[in-house]
């Protein structure tokens, strides 16, 4: 990240993800910022380094942000965002990391004046290993974008799209993709533990496993196709694994659909 001081930020929720988001700013050398979370105990961990408020009316007079950060959930966005209307204008950034809220929509809630970034990152943010993808909404400028790519590459890697419509089916497989990571680590453990294996040993080899896999396709210049086929010998043991996942394409057609269901509840939630 540029060594640029980092503008006053405004913190809409501090969950997990807002939470993550804020501690790379931290680390990369935010100087100011408030951020509004009702619950105490999900700030906590930010004590004495950030303003926290318990609402829109208790934030510092006088306080102006260069962005503002929106991380609640999208439910939460009809009642919440109206209460940040009078900061829309040319001069502030807002960044939306709220699946499924569109643009329009947003702009319908803050007024048309609002500048948005809508972006969808992932929890790896947690560990600085996030893949955030993110679109520019109408009025952006180049300097907004530009500050909203620092601060999402922050929490790791970052693209754009000039399309708002991508963002769902990025909601859907970046978005949502750790969650059908940890679920094959559940499964592996489950399988594992089925077989004879220790629990503990059955959760360190599935987790490692994953883990482990997940650091080679990092670093590896071939696909995935590729490397899978790099781990299965001919008539070995991965290979009649696989024809149980593949059988009548049964693990490919349901990651398909998920994918597909998660697009469209994407698209849902937009209201």
């Amino acid at each position: 990240m540029s060594a640029e001081a980092l503008p006053p930020l405004l913190l809409v929720g501090c969950g997990k993800m807002g939470g993550a988001m804020l501690a790379g700013w931290l680390e990369n050398g935010l100087a100011d910022a408030v951020v509004v979370e009702p619950h105490a105990a999900a700030a906590a961990p930010f004590a004495g380094r950030v303003r926290v408020v318990d609402s829109p009316a208790a934030i510092p007079a006088g306080f102006r942000p260069g962005a503002v950060v929106l991380a609640i959930k999208p439910q939460e966005a009809g009642a919440t965002l109206p209460a940040f209307a009078s900061l829309a204008g040319p001069e502030t950034l807002f960044i939306s990391i709220m699946a499924g809220r569109s643009t329009a929509g947003m702009r319908g809630m803050l007024g048309e004046a609002a500048r948005i970034v809508r972006a969808m990152p992932n929890t790896p943010a947690a560990v600085r290993q996030g893949f955030t993808v993110a679109f520019p909404g109408p009025g952006v400028d180049a300097g907004q974008r530009a500050l909203a790519g620092r601060l999402l590459s922050a929490i790791g890697e970052t693209a754009w799209v000039e399309e708002e419509g991508l963002i769902d089916p990025v909601t859907a497989v970046s978005g949502g993709g750790p969650a059908y990571v940890f679920l094959l680590a559940e499964l592996m453990e489950a399988a594992a533990i089925e077989q004879g294996l220790p629990p503990d040993l059955a959760r360190r080899m599935a987790r490692a496993t994953v883990a482990g896999s997940g650091a080679l396709l990092a670093a590896s210049a071939e696909d995935s196709a590729q490397l899978r086929r790099n781990v299965t010998s001919p008539k070995g043991t991965t290979e009649r694994a696989l024809a149980v996942l593949m059988a009548d394409e049964a693990w490919p057609a349901l990651m398909s659909r998920a994918i597909a269901a998660a697009t469209e509840r994407s698209r849902e939630l937009a209201g």
